[in-house]
C-alpha cells in the first residue's frame, strides 16, 4: 500500500518561513541535500526529483527570530524510499559534523534535526506494514533507541543528496487544545484517530497510515499563534483523492463551522490552532 497517493489524503508540500532565505537555501542543499526549483528575491521552492515541490521557504519583511511555545511547526517530516537510504544520510551527517537525534518508533526509524530557525524536521523509512501492531483502530508506537549499528551493517552509500522518490511523510503540529482540533481533523478532514498520546498528543491519518499529521500540546495548553512575520509555519497542503472528496471535505468543515475560503480555485482553511491548510487534488 502506497500512502502517499490515491485513495489516501497526505501531506503533499510544507511552506516555511525563515529569517535569512539565502541561510536557509545553502542548510536546504548543503545539509538536507534538496534542490532548488526556482528561486526569487524571497522565495525559494526545493524538491527531491527536480520537478515535485516538497517544500518552499520564504523571507518575510522584517522577519525576526521564531518566537517560542506557541502553536505551528513541531517538525515535517520527508520519508526516504530505503532503509539504505537512511544510513547514506546517517554517514553524510557523521562527515559534516551534524548534530542529530533518532528514534525507533516501531513503525519507522526516524532521525531528527532543525533547520537554522529551528524549523524541526524529521528523515525517516517506513517499517513494512506488516510488521506494524494494530489493536483495534490505534497502531502501536513508541520512542525507542535506534539501532545505529544495525542500520549501518550494511554498509553506507556515497551521499548524493535526496532520492528522487522522496516524499513528505507527515507533518507534527503544535496546538493550543485538542479536543477542537480532533473535531477539525476527523469531523471536518476527514482523517481517523490511530494513535494516542496520553492527553497531550495524537496521530491521525486516512488508509490505516501509521500517521499523516502529529498533533500535540507540548508548547502549552492555550498557546498563543506566532506573529505574522515569525519564522516557522506559513501553510501546508493536503492532497486529497478527487474533486468530489474536496468538496465534501468543504462541506464538513463548514458544517462544523471552519472558514474555508477560495479564490481562483485554490481552498484554504485553518485549524483551531491557526495552522494554514491548502486543500488540493
Amino acid at each position: 500500500m502506497n500512502f502517499h497517493r490515491e485513495p489516501a489524503t497526505f501531506v503533499g508540500q510544507v511552506n516555511l518561513k525563515v529569517q535569512d532565505l539565502e541561510r536557509s537555501i545553502s542548510f536546504y542543499k548543503e545539509v538536507i541535500g534538496f534542490t532548488v526549483l526556482n528561486q526569487s528575491e524571497r522565495k525559494a521552492s526545493l524538491t527531491a526529483d527536480g520537478k515535485t515541490v516538497l517544500l518552499t521557504i520564504e523571507q518575510p519583511e522584517a522577519a525576526g527570530p521564531k518566537q517560542p511555545r506557541t502553536t505551528g511547526l513541531y517538525h515535517f517530516a520527508l520519508l526516504l524510499p530505503n532503509r539504505s537510504d537512511l544510513a547514506s544520510i546517517v554517514g553524510h551527517f557523521m562527515k559534516i559534523g551534524q548534530r542529530i537525534g533518532s528514534s525507533d518508533h516501531l513503525v519507522s526509524e526516524a532521525l531528527y534535526l532543525s533547520d537554522p530557525d529551528g524549523n524541526g524536521i524529521e528523515i525517516y523509512i517506513d517499517r513494512d506494514p506488516s510488521e506494524w501492531t494494530w489493536s483495534g483502530a490505534e497502531v502501536a508506537m513508541t520512542v525507542d533507541p535506534l539501532d545505529f549499528a544495525d542500520l549501518l551493517s550494511g554498509g553506507v552509500a556515497p551521499w548524493e543528496g535526496l532520492p528522487a522518490e522522496t516524499v513528505m511523510g507527515h507533518i507534527h503540529l503544535h496546538v493550543a487544545e485538542l479536543r477542537k482540533v480532533e473535531e477539525f481533523y476527523t469531523k471536518g478532514l476527514g482523517f481517523e484517530v490511530v494513535n494516542r498520546f496520553g492527553s497531550q498528543a495524537l496521530f491521525i491519518s486516512t488508509a490505516k497510515y501509521h500517521h499523516h499529521i502529529g498533533l500535540n500540546t507540548w508548547n502549552g495548553v492555550g498557546a498563543p499563534r506566532p506573529d505574522r512575520n515569525s519564522p516557522g509555519l506559513k501553510s501546508y497542503t493536503l492532497v486529497l483523492p478527487t474533486e468530489e472528496s474536496r468538496t465534501a471535505v468543504v462541506g464538513n468543515l463548514k458544517a462544523i463551522g471552519a472558514d474555508v475560503t477560495e479564490e481562483n480555485g485554490t481552498y484554504a482553511t485553518e485549524d483551531p490552532s491557526g495552522n494554514r491548510i491548502i486543500l488540493v487534488v
